[in-house]
């Protein structure tokens, strides 16, 4: 149940986003920006076709848009103005549907507005994106049912809920089994003291909700997910003097984690597989995450939990996966994971990421703003 405490903060962030944000600009840090990776073609040409009003009113600046799309129903928690609905919905296709949540009336109205003319751009005969009026941690109070959706995405919105775990259980109860959150978040360096925690600047600029990172995986176990798979991360810089000096020693990353839920089933052995390069946009290879790259039809030998979300996701399809204790026969390149070079540490990622400047992709994964993106 939501304590006064949880209502007082929804309200603040209700109206720093309906009313004290006007455009990108007005962020104040560039929490939710994920480090940078190339962002396939079709992709931008789906963002292109976004109206410009939905554009300009969307306070994201990366995109939390994961792989293998076709036909997949997603939901898209804190989807504000539409931006990335807008985007999905042509990468599902006819047969797919994309449905966006969100807390803030004045950017669901914006959403609503517009979604003739981009069904009528994408030459579908009916819509297959929808928008609700309605909080993410409320799922089943907004009509969604059990088991209904393949993906669920979010773009820096479950720090701005109180009761993290509360919308976990909720992504949780929607996703089919071999189900995936993929989403985009802050997390702190160490526990948040009072003055962060009710700070409501820091709220409205996703950094006072922030998890302390190693609590994300203690929360998703508790649900039932899978352990977190760490995709990016990036540090989080303050263009504000005064809050800088108010967070003092405690660090923020934004970073990408994708939760999988799989059906209950017996025990599983390491593996190897091989990509068959059939994803839209990630024919030569697919980064699946900070640990493992799969380049098209080069064996890789993968770990117990990779084996599972392989054979039970919708990455299925395009993967050959050898019998369980089994391996194909040696040909070509072959790549195994050691176990000590496995990062779940955000912070470790980013760190890598900062020292890396000659990266200069356009980035993708993120949530909030930054000024940049104005």
């Amino acid at each position: 149940m939501a304590t006064p405490r949880d209502a007082e903060i929804r309200k603040d962030v209700q109206t720093y986003y309906g009313q004290v944000l006007k455009k990108s600009a007005d962020l104040q840090t560039n929490a939710c920006v994920t480090a940078a990776r190339p962002v396939p073609q079709h992709i931008r040409e789906a963002l292109q076709n976004v109206h410009e009003e939905v554009s300009l009113r969307y306070y994201g600046c990366g995109l939390v848009i994961p792989e293998c799309l076709e036909n997949c129903w997603i939901l898209d928690l804190g989807s504000g103005s539409g931006r990335d609905c807008y985007a999905l919905s042509q990468l599902v296709g006819e047969k797919g549907h994309v449905t966006g949540i969100d807390m803030t009336e004045g950017q669901v109205e914006v959403a609503n507005k517009y979604i003739e003319y981009h069904m009528e751009k994408y030459g579908f005969q009916a819509p297959n994106v929808t928008f609700i009026h309605g909080y993410i941690e409320k799922l089943e109070e907004a009509g969604i049912k059990n088991e209904s959706y393949d993906i669920v995405i979010s773009n820096c919105a479950i720090n701005l809920v109180p009761d993290k775990q509360q919308v976990l259980q909720e992504v949780y109860r929607v996703l089919k089994h071999g189900g995936e959150l993929y989403f985009s978040d802050v997390y702190a360096s160490l526990e948040l003291p009072e003055e962060i925690r009710t700070h409501k600047v820091l709220w409205g600029e996703c950094l006072g909700g922030a998890l302390y990172w190693k609590d994300l995986s203690i929360l998703a176990k508790k649900v039932g997910f899978c352990p977190p798979r760490l995709v990016t991360a990036n540090f989080i810089t303050i263009q504000n003097k005064e809050l800088e000096n108010m967070i003092g020693d405690c660090r923020f990353v934004s970073a990408t984690f994708r939760l999988f839920k799989l059906p209950k089933t017996g025990p599983t052995q390491k593996c190897q597989v091989i990509y068959n390069g059939g994803i839209r946009g990630h024919e030569k290879e697919l980064i699946f995450d900070a640990n493992f790259t799969f380049k098209k039809d080069e064996v890789v030998e993968v770990d117990e939990e990779t084996v599972a979300i392989l054979k039970n996701s919708r990455f299925a399809q395009d993967f050959l996966i050898g019998p369980d204790g089994e391996k194909f026969p040696t040909c070509g390149a072959y790549t195994a994971l050691e176990v000590k070079d496995v990062i779940t540490d955000p912070f470790e990622l980013a760190g890598r990421f900062d020292s890396a400047e000659s990266r200069s992709f356009p980035a993708v994964g993120g949530c909030c703003s930054t000024k940049k993106c104005s």
